[in-house]
C-alpha cells in the first residue's frame, strides 16, 4: 500500500487534508473572476495553475500527495456545485460531481481521525480497483451520450431527487459505521486478529451485520438513479451485489475465525443488511 512515509503528529494528516480540500473548493469563487473580465476557461486554468503552484510552494512528499488528492477532491466539489446551480442538462451531473469527491475524501478523513494507524494514501479510495474505474468511467459515457440524443431521459428531476435521497443514506450509513467501529474498521480485509481488535455489535452493527457495505451499496446505485443512467443502474447493481456476497463471505470467514460463537451468536441475530446475501454458511 502506498503509505504516508515517516508518522506525522496524530491529527496532522486530517489537517492538511481538510485545509486543502477547501482550499480546492474554492473554485465557487471563480465565478467573480469571470464577473471582474477573465474569460471562464482562461480564469480556470490560472486558477488550477495557480493552485498546484501553491500546494508545491507549501508542501513536500509525502504531505504534498496528500494535499494534491484532498485539493483535486475539493476541486471537483466545487465544479460540482457550479454545475449544480447552472441552467442546463447537466446540473444533476454536477450532484453526481459533489457526491463522489465527498464520498472519497470523507474516507480519507473519517479514516484519519477514526483509525490514524491504518491511514495511508490508498485511504481516498481513489485507485480502488480497475473495475471501479471502468464502471465510473462507463457512467460519465452513458450519461454524456444519452444528454447529447435523448436530454428529456437526464431532466426527471424526482428520479434524481430519489437517487440523490440514498446517496445521502448510503453515505450517512456508511460513515456512522465507520466512526462506531472505530480502530476495528479497516479498509483492507484483515485475516490475522490484532490484539485490538473487538466484535463491534452496537449501533448501526445492532440494525446490519454489515452496515458499511449496506451503505455503500445504496450510495453506489444511488449515483445512477439520480443521473438517470438505466443501463448503468441495472449494471451497478448486479455488479456491486456480486461484490459485496463475495466480500461478506470472505470477511465472515475471518470473524468466524476471529471471534468463534461469539459472532456465530450475533450472525444469527443480525442480518447482512445486504438484499438476498445471507454472508457464510456455516455448516454444524
Amino acid at each position: 500500500m502506498a503509505g504516508c512515509a515517516a508518522r506525522a503528529p496524530p491529527g496532522s494528516e486530517a489537517r492538511l487534508s481538510l485545509a486543502t480540500f477547501l482550499l480546492g473548493a474554492s473554485v465557487l469563487a471563480l465565478p467573480l473572476l469571470t464577473r471582474a473580465g477573465l474569460q471562464g476557461r482562461t480564469g480556470l486554468a490560472l486558477y488550477v495553475a495557480g493552485l498546484n503552484a501553491l500546494l508545491l510552494l507549501l508542501y513536500r512528499p509525502p504531505r504534498y500527495q496528500i494535499a494534491i488528492r484532498a485539493c483535486f477532491l475539493g476541486f471537483v466539489f466545487g465544479c460540482g456545485v457550479l454545475l449544480s446551480f447552472s441552467q442546463s442538462s447537466w446540473n444533476h451531473f454536477g450532484w453526481y460531481m459533489c457526491s463522489l469527491s465527498l464520498f472519497h475524501y470523507s474516507e480519507y478523513l473519517v479514516t484519519a481521525v477514526n483509525n490514524p494507524k491504518s491511514l495511508s494514501l490508498d485511504s481516498f479510495l481513489l485507485n480502488h480497483s480497475l473495475e471501479y474505474t471502468v464502471a465510473a468511467l462507463s457512467s460519465w459515457i452513458e450519461f454524456t451520450l444519452e444528454n447529447i440524443f435523448w436530454p428529456e431521459l437526464k431532466q426527471i428531476s424526482w428520479l434524481s431527487a430519489t437517487g440523490l435521497l440514498m446517496v445521502v443514506f448510503g453515505e450517512c450509513l456508511r460513515k456512522a459505521a465507520m466512526f462506531t467501529a472505530g480502530s476495528n474498521f479497516n479498509h483492507v480485509v484483515q485475516n490475522e486478529k490484532s490484539d485490538t481488535h473487538t466484535l463491534v455489535t452496537s449501533g448501526v452493527y445492532a440494525w446490519f451485520r454489515h452496515p458499511s457495505y449496506v451503505g455503500w451499496f445504496y450510495w453506489s446505485i444511488g449515483t445512477q438513479v439520480m443521473l438517470c443512467n438505466p443501463i448503468c443502474g441495472v449494471g451497478y447493481a448486479l455488479t456491486v451485489w456480486r461484490f459485496f456476497r463475495d466480500r461478506t463471505e470472505e470477511e465472515e470467514i475471518s470473524l468466524i475465525h476471529f471471534f468463534g460463537e461469539e459472532y456465530l451468536e450475533y450472525k444469527k441475530r443480525v442480518p447482512t443488511g445486504l438484499p438476498f446475501i445471507k454472508g457464510v454458511k456455516v455448516e454444524l
